[in-house]
């Protein structure tokens, strides 16, 4: 069976057209695409220099060095994560502008990064590790003090101080075992 030439264009025209639509009567002018932009996120990183419930405001230090600059921030009853607001500890502070003001929505704590090859634990798997009696070398990173109170059974006291200074310390001689270290919050 042979097909006809002007059936395959008669065929190509119809393609196109239920492709591509006919044109209409009216020539539609061009419009303006405006690019779409992704809002800036609005946020500070560094530590809380200090909190007034009174003024309702939340100081943070940002930058390093010479760069460092002291901002604040004003905060409301919306502000979400206030906990995390005390002197001295790393906060991101996300934060929106209010009547030409800066006003905190959410305060989280800076966690440390973990070092490659580290990952973090949950205590329903560390419990699962006691309970199938693992191979492991528990270290307590707190303080002497806290750690005299109470401790994980098994647990070595090593503070961060002290890891930081590079004291020695008995670590198994094993360097496949297990190493779990834990603290007394989000660090």
């Amino acid at each position: 069976m042979q097909i006809h030439p002007k059936k395959i264009i008669l065929l190509g025209i119809i393609a196109l057209f239920t492709f591509t639509g006919c044109a209409s009567d009216k020539a539609q002018a061009p419009t303006a695409v405006k690019p779409v932009t992704e809002k800036a996120e609005k946020v500070f990183k560094g530590k809380i220099a200090g909190k007034s419930n009174k003024a309702k405001s939340i100081s943070i230090v940002v930058g390093k060095g010479d760069k460092a600059k002291t901002v604040m921030l004003k905060f409301d009853d919306s502000t979400k994560g206030l906990e995390f607001a005390k002197k001295g500890s790393a906060a991101i502070i996300k934060y929106d502008i209010k009547d030409g003001e800066k006003f905190a929505t959410i305060i989280k704590p800076k966690l440390a990064k973990l070092p490659a090859g580290v990952t973090e634990i949950k205590t329903e798997e560390l419990r699962g590790l006691y309970e199938n009696h693992a191979d492991m070398t528990v270290i307590d990173a707190r303080p002497a003090s806290r750690y005299a109170q109470a401790r994980l059974p098994g647990a070595i006291s090593i503070p961060v101080p002290e890891m930081k200074m590079g004291k020695e310390t008995v670590l198994p001689a094993n360097k496949e075992q297990l190493l779990v270290f834990y603290c007394g919050g989000p660090t």
